[in-house]
């Protein structure tokens, strides 16, 4: 048994000694180790002298511990040497209580609205005790009135340092096993599932695919939206309104749910702070031929929170043979190079050619791409790295740094190790799979990653893989479409707030929202899979946490400080702006305070800031979230040498996915509050096509009594049906018009219900039905949760306030029916 003598010189037992280490344990629901600061307690950086129990894990650094030292002294000099030897262990047990890991219990203070206990919470026992030996400290250890009425009565003073949780008093917790046994580790369910928590950090975004840095000092986060906008976000999470980059009359995209065209990729050269450089990817049409295009920009010389729009520069142009697999990932290596990951040209396994593209090294294809784009302001765009493996073989393409790729969606660099930097440098990818297994590579230089041959350890071509010359590297874990059905590639953990995550590779999968994570075996090598699942009962009740996310996970990032960011849509639409980012957060164990204290470098702001104002919250015990309950994981799957190709016939996930959607229009009014919704309800597939119609004149009606506020109507339907049309709301003795600033199906929803139909059936964006232009805008920013009597009861701007023009006129198609009649 670990033991320590106090400052007192007696002999005590601590539970909490060992407890910090790396790990995660099964803990009961129950278990909600917080501070008084209302965050998870830490491992102080230095010893704790004076309380010395806590001093491997709790919620108190040294200058706390000092403090709290400072005040028994102060307090004991009242003693003599009788009540010294009486009181002073009494007087120490309270008052280093603030340094328990449940100190907010305690202190009855995991309510921040509440006020906080001046003594913490004790057993009935210990309480009569401390009264009859040493209740003359109360008044010196407290200012509380109450207190000090009830100290000369036993009972109603004991009464009045109860817990409503017994389990939580002082000192019974020290021994109530299942509150210490796994204090600092990762909790896990009781299928092993680790629980980790979520803090919301933007939203309203139309399906954000990137989030980066561009380290410079200043930890702003760039994020980029599919359609062809990127915005500035400061550290404070405020946004700012004029965007960072905008080329979205470039970007090739649709509304279309699973459209993989778009802007896909960005990132920010190594020496950005001092050249100014920044690299995208995206999606182009030229003429008949779609391609994938690799450009860079500068930023602008008069505002470093704007490109320089004219200095784009196309590296790199690839055609496209089909709409989907088009890569995205662009980002720089530890070696300064910058990595292009192109898909393999799409259809369904890899029809081109004899072999396909992704394993013909002479096509960019399917590939993973390596070039040098330092120094290219006179001469080539860029160049060819000398050691890049295939410069000498003839026919290859020499930008060719690995093949056998299908369509890698989201790679990253690993940081290595804050202390031994173990891992600094290797190149982590997921690889979406045929219609079988999802897959995670370490990108090595020069291998084959077996596409189309194979397909994570499976045969895929069977006459392909059964080359002996094919030579390829086998992903480090891969999981059936049981699981997923289109993996999202992630980051390993490297930041400083979370110690228990290090190391940890964290990634999802985009079709059914689970997110998982892979933790190397030091001894073996293998990967060990976990899943991750968002904590229950009272594992997030810490303020600002929520514990429920959008099931489609796009994306992983990291900011300038190492810390773990996702991002995930209601919809999945290019113009859907149901995105959310996340930050990952660990409950049940943080970094010391001031260790990760960083200072920004000032940033000069020239456009208007908005206030970031969070949207999501905490789901409580019995309430479903957004992520619906999914099915336990199944073993990881390893190599066989027997498994047969994967039938032609099964669906892929964006086949999957349209089902998905399809299932959902029937119960599109049904939406409820966000947080319990499993998946936002779906927009139709067609392109939003502008119609230049004629507006109704005042509804084609006889005139007849003004109708009442909040009442609307549909105009601008060329055929005149009526279960269509721009959305007209009466407000004040007028009519107007609704701008389409964050409309969606949850607004569509009350409008047409309000007129009497049964579904909401899409919800129209730029003027598809005409613009209103002889009236005036009344509502902008309308954002309702579906069960609203009106757009008035949503939350919304003041009346006739807005920043938009009738070119963005909000619209709607109801029915009775669960189908779109075109």
């Amino acid at each position: 048994m670990w033991h320590f003598c106090d400052i007192l010189g007696r002999v005590r037992h601590s539970p909490f000694i060992g407890l910090y280490l790396l790990g995660f344990w099964i803990a009961p629901v129950s278990l909600h180790p917080q501070c008084l600061d209302f965050k998870p307690p830490f491992k102080p950086q230095e010893d704790l002298q004076f309380c010395a129990m806590y001093r491997n894990f709790g919620c108190c650094d040294s200058a706390k511990d000092q403090e709290l030292m400072a005040k028994f002294y102060k307090i004991m000099d009242n003693f003599d040497n009788y009540g010294y030897a009486n009181c002073a262990g009494y007087v120490q047990d309270l008052l280093c209580q603030e340094c328990s890991p449940y100190a907010a219990h305690l202190f009855d203070a995991e309510d921040p609205s509440t006020p906080i206990r001046t003594l913490p919470g004790l057993c009935p026992d210990y309480c009569s005790q401390f009264w009859l030996k040493c209740r003359s400290t109360i008044t010196l250890l407290s200012d509380d009135l109450q207190l000090a009425q009830a100290e000369p009565d036993q009972v109603h003073f004991c009464q009045h340092l109860e817990l409503e949780d017994p389990d939580y008093c002082y000192p019974h917790l020290l021994s109530n096993k299942q509150l210490t046994q796994n204090l600092g580790h990762v909790l896990a369910d009781p299928e092993g599932c680790l629980q980790l928590c979520l803090e919301e950090v933007a939203n309203g975004l139309r399906n954000p695919l990137a989030m980066v840095h561009a380290n410079d000092g200043t930890h702003r986060f760039f994020i980029a939206e599919q359609v062809g906008l990127v915005w500035t976000y400061l550290p404070d999470r405020s946004k700012l309104e004029k965007p960072f980059l905008n080329i979205t009359k470039a970007v090739l995209t649709s509304p279309w749910e699973g459209d993989e065209r778009g802007f896909l990729g960005l990132t920010f050269h190594p020496n950005y702070k001092y050249n100014g450089k920044l690299y995208v990817y995206y999606s182009v049409e030229i003429g008949f031929d779609e391609r994938i295009r690799v450009s860079e920009f500068r930023v602008s010389p008069g505002d470093m929170n704007e490109v320089d729009h004219a200095s784009e520069r196309i590296i790199l142009e690839v055609d496209e043979p089909a709409s989907n697999h088009n890569g995205g990932m662009v980002m720089f290596a530890d070696d300064g190079y910058l990595y292009i990951f192109t898909g393999d040209g799409g259809m369904a396994g890899d029809p081109f050619g004899k072999y396909g593209n992704a394993q013909n090294k002479s096509a960019l294809l399917g590939k993973v791409l390596r070039i040098n784009v330092d120094d290219n302001d006179r001469g080539p765009l860029y160049r060819i790295p000398s050691d890049n493996p295939f410069v000498h073989e003839r026919g290859a393409r020499p930008e060719v740094y690995a093949y056998g790729v299908r369509n890698m969606w989201r790679c990253s660099v690993d940081r290595g190790d804050p202390l031994t930097k173990e891992g600094k440098g290797r190149i982590f990818c997921g690889d979406v799979g045929q219609n079988k297994f999802e897959e995670i590579d370490i990108i090595e230089k020069g291998r084959n990653y077996g596409w189309r041959a194979k397909e994570g350890f499976s045969c895929y071509d069977k006459k392909l893989c059964a080359n002996s010359s094919l030579d390829d590297v086998l992903p480090i874990y891969a999981y059936p479409h049981k699981m997923g059905k289109s993996v999202t590639g992630g980051y390993v953990y490297r930041g400083c707030e979370y110690p228990n995550l290090n190391g940890m590779y964290i990634f999802g999968d985009f079709m059914s929202g689970r997110m998982m994570n892979l933790q190397e075996n030091k001894n073996t090598g293998q990967w060990n899979y976990h899943e991750i699942c968002m904590g229950i009962g009272l594992t997030c009740a810490f303020p600002g946490l929520i514990n429920n996310y959008y099931q489609y996970i796009i994306s992983f990032a990291e900011d300038e400080a190492g810390e773990l960011y996702f991002m995930s849509t209601g919809v999945p639409s290019a113009t859907s702006p149901t995105g959310v980012v996340y930050k990952l957060v660990d409950p049940s164990r943080r970094a010391p305070p001031r260790q990760c204290h960083y200072d920004p470098l000032p940033v000069r702001v020239k456009s208007k800031l908005i206030k970031f104002r969070p949207k999501e919250t905490l789901t409580g015990v019995e309430l479903p979230t957004k992520h619906q309950k999914l099915s336990p994981p199944e073993e990881p799957v390893r190599p066989h040498p027997t498994e047969s190709a994967v039938s032609e016939s099964d669906k892929d996930w964006l086949q999957e996915l349209m089902d998905i959607l399809k299932e959902q229009e029937a119960a599109v009014v049904t939406t409820t509050l966000p947080q319990t919704t499993t998946k936002p309800p779906k927009h139709t597939r067609r392109k939003n096509r502008r119609k230049k119609g004629k507006h109704r004149s005042e509804s084609g009606l006889a005139p007849a009594a003004a109708p009442q506020s909040g009442a609307v109507r549909l105009a601008g339907d060329e055929q005149g049906r009526d279960d269509r049309g721009r959305v007209e709301i009466f407000v004040n003795g007028e009519w107007g018009t609704v701008c389409d600033d964050l409309w969606n199906m949850k607004n569509a929803a009350v409008v047409c219900r309000q007129l009497g139909f049964r579904f909401a059936l899409k919800a129209s964006k730029h003027s598809e039905f005409g613009e209103g232009k002889s009236l005036r805008i009344l509502l902008d920013d309308v954002q309702c949760e579906g069960t609203e009597e009106s757009l008035l009861d949503c939350q919304h701007t003041d009346i006739g306030i807005h920043n938009c023009a009738h070119y963005e006129d909000a619209g709607v198609i109801c029915g009775n029916s669960d189908y779109v009649d075109a």
